[in-house]
């Protein structure tokens, strides 16, 4: 197979004229953000490819500011690395910046990007933001499959009971993966299903396969006039993907409606299969809308989630002492003869700062998924190209040293006395996002990490 930098060396051969040319011909230079100089038609590129984006860019932003500008390839790329430039463009310039660019996992997997994550900013995802909003993740949703995430979170609680009795060795990850996924399942589908069921490679492996793959980098993104050869085979291994997931859901979907009449409990499926038949939703609503939408959820909660307590898990153990802390506060907050159940969750306050504080080192997306601009505008003095694409580097926010004391510290106490929450108004803290796009799963992400969080502290 052809390597990245073998296509990257005859990109610059034969466009290099092209862009020399044009140089010439520009008749007035934006001031630009600062940024790294870069290659001839290549950019920035050779600075990021094989590296872990965020870290890189964190790195590169030390030196250029927390506003920063770069070229991969055709596509402008600008980098906000710290809470203020995050409020200006999520804030003060939410509207320009609302869109996404295009993505070949969003056209592909994700139904020509009819989904909310992906979708092109417009009355259509308005319409679709809306619907989920209100509809699919309103509280009264959420509180709906409160006796279920019990009833799973007790049985994983007891399978590692039992594996301490027998002194078993636990993959503590891969029982975590398990558990979102079965409590994600019956959410979304109403029911858990089988791992042979999904697809031969298991249900968990296409969905790590499908996150990895839609944030791998896809030359054909950079130059778009490339994408038609598929150089890396992403495209061909997207439409597998594809067909696997649409598979899965028609099925799903079938199911649904056969048995619809004879179900008392209401899962995601059922409410949203209501909203397509009933014409309520002020545009075309159709099973591809319910499959891309179907994809956003089962993945946001089952990779996301687990990622989050793997992270928090794994600080907790390197710090025996905030363990304890957190244990005391378990046992005078709740005892221990039974769980932590969501409605002990408003006093366990050390609780809510070790999420916090865990998800500040650790979001489970370290660059929020990029914005595009959908208009020129100016950000601080300086001139944003429509078209840009904007990562915003929350993984970088959390460690900015004019936002945070000690920042490479796991330290719940920061929290103490402070109103910093986790709803994207405040820029220092950007797990799940803000303004328009931010993840409209908050609620139902937080009330899967902590009680799932605070009953496997109880154990160890």
């Amino acid at each position: 197979m052809v390597s990245i930098w073998q296509v990257l060396a005859v990109i610059v051969a034969v466009l290099y004229p092209v862009q020399a040319l044009l140089n010439i011909f520009m008749k007035k230079k934006k001031k630009l953000p600062p940024g790294p100089k870069g290659f001839p038609i290549i950019g920035n590129l050779h600075m990021v490819l094989g590296k872990n984006l965020h870290q890189a860019l964190h790195h590169i932003a030390k030196k250029h500011g927390p506003i920063m500008s770069m070229q991969f390839g055709l596509v402008p790329v600008i980098v906000a690395s710290s809470p203020h430039a995050a409020e200006l463009f999520l804030k003060k310039h939410d509207i320009a910046f609302a869109s996404r660019p295009y993505n070949a996992a969003g056209q592909y997997i994700a139904y020509g990007h009819r989904d909310i994550v992906f979708g092109k900013y417009g009355p259509h995802w308005r319409h679709m933001r809306k619907l989920c909003t209100i509809k699919l993740l309103s509280n009264i949703k959420i509180n709906s499959f409160r006796s279920m995430r019990k009833q799973e979170l007790g049985i994983f609680v007891n399978s590692l009971k039992q594996a301490a009795s027998n002194h078993i060795e636990v993959d503590l990850s891969a029982e975590l993966a398990s558990l979102t996924a079965n409590m994600s399942c019956l959410m979304v589908l109403g029911k858990k299903y089988m791992e042979e069921e999904f697809d031969e490679r298991g249900f968990k492996n296409i969905m790590e396969e499908t996150v990895v793959i839609a944030a791998s980098p896809n030359i054909g993104e950079f130059f778009p006039f490339l994408s038609v050869f598929d150089l890396h085979g992403f495209i061909a291994r997207m439409k597998e993907l594809a067909k696997i997931f649409d598979d899965f859901f028609e099925k799903v979907i079938d199911e649904h409606v056969q048995s619809k009449d004879q179900k008392k409990a209401k899962d995601i499926i059922d409410t949203m299969m209501t909203i397509m038949q009933s014409g309520e939703a002020e545009f075309k609503f159709d099973r591809r809308h319910v499959k891309a939408v179907l994809l956003d959820l089962l993945i946001a909660s089952t990779d996301t989630i687990s990622t989050a307590i793997d992270w928090i898990f794994s600080e907790l153990l390197r710090h025996p002492k905030v363990m304890k802390k957190l244990q005391n506060e378990l046992e005078q907050a709740v005892g221990i003869n039974r769980m932590v159940e969501e409605s002990d969750l408003e006093r366990l306050e050390y609780l809510d700062m070790v999420i916090k504080e865990g998800l500040r080192l650790h979001p489970p997306s370290p660059l929020l998924t990029p914005h595009e601009s959908i208009e020129d505008c100016i950000v601080d003095g300086f001139d944003i190209p429509k078209g840009s694409r904007l990562f915003v580097n929350v993984w970088a926010i959390g460690r900015d040293l004019d936002a945070w004391l000690e920042p490479e510290k796991f330290m719940p106490e920061r929290f103490i006395d402070s109103n910093v929450d986790l709803s994207g108004r405040d820029f220092q803290l950007l797990p799940f996002g803000s303004g328009r796009r931010s993840c409209p799963g908050l609620q139902l992400g937080l009330t899967t990490v902590k009680p799932s969080a605070s009953s496997i502290s109880s154990l160890l």
